[in-house]
């Protein structure tokens, strides 16, 4: 993929200011015939030409704007999204195999979209909006599937539901996370601070990590806490303790088949020994508090 890259990908840079001359030019490049592609991905696949590689991808360049111009409402640089969709293209070229019998713009497809949604899904939001199988096909469906602007109706949320194979509860958390924006922390910089209109995170959340009052309460709650589990530890029998701090309390933690040895019992009992202590000490520490 870096030999094709280099001598194909170089070529595809594309900025804002020169995208209308680069979509122009591109739809002046002649579209292959059947037998054209085949005997160029045959040259790549067989022998590796790098030219031909080069001239199904330039021939194809046309139908990675087709599939752009689906994705305009993500408020993404058309550029970008040209150039990530080539690159899905290169990988397909490089992928292709003309033994199969497809043309391949029906293969490169795939490729195209995948690396435009990879794009549009790190850079869509700071924060990242989609994190299962099920939010990802809701992120590239639910838009053009809504009927209407305004949230969706108990009813379109099944309909689309089961359209998609998904949750209720994940079409509802989708369209709240495609209905949220990106809100600066500090917020603009020309207001100032008593500006009725500045509702920047800055403007009221607060950190109290080091204020004194907090330390000093936070200080008594540990050394509480620590105190009640150690009085409720002292009220343990010695094989409790023993079994407890051999368990959970040192470096290297001992097996129940080690203490099963020492103490001449099944491993069975050890845990059932270790599972009463430690109900004994939650009790203890509950009733403390």
């Amino acid at each position: 993929m870096s030999n094709l890259t280099s001598r194909v990908g170089m070529q595809l840079a594309i900025s804002e200011q020169c995208l209308d001359s680069y979509v122009n030019n591109i739809k002046t490049i002649p579209v292959l015939t059947a037998a054209e592609e085949q005997e160029l991905a045959r040259q790549l696949y067989d022998g590796g030409d790098l030219e031909a590689a080069k001239k199904l991808v330039v021939s194809h360049l046309r139908f990675v704007l087709y599939i752009v111009h689906g994705y305009r409402g993500y408020g993404l640089s058309e550029a970008d999204l040209i150039q990530e969709g080539n690159i899905g293209l290169m990988k397909a070229v490089k992928r292709f195999n003309p033994n199969v019998g497809v043309r391949l713009v029906s293969f490169a497809i795939h490729w195209i979209r995948a690396e435009i949604h990879e794009f549009i899904l790190r850079n869509w939001r700071i924060v990242k909006v989609v994190t299962t199988k099920a939010q990802r096909k809701l992120f590239f469906n639910l838009r053009s599937m809504k009927k209407r602007l305004g949230w969706l109706s108990h009813a379109e949320v099944i309909q689309i539901a089961t359209d998609l194979g998904v949750t209720n509860k994940d079409v509802l958390e989708m369209e709240k996370r495609m209905t949220m924006q990106d809100v600066a922390f500090d917020g603009p910089t020309n207001e100032t601070e008593d500006d009725e209109k500045n509702f920047s995170p800055a403007a009221y959340l607060e950190d109290n990590r080091y204020n004194p009052a907090t330390i000093v309460e936070e200080a008594d709650w540990s050394a509480y806490g620590n105190n009640q589990l150690k009085n409720a530890f002292d009220r343990l029998d010695a094989r409790s303790q023993d079994i407890l701090q051999k368990r959970w309390l040192s470096d290297k933690k001992i097996t129940l088949q080690d203490l099963a040895k020492q103490y001449k019992v099944s491993a069975e009992r050890i845990r059932q020994i270790e599972s009463n202590a430690m109900k004994k000490l939650k009790k203890q520490i509950n009733f403390a508090i």
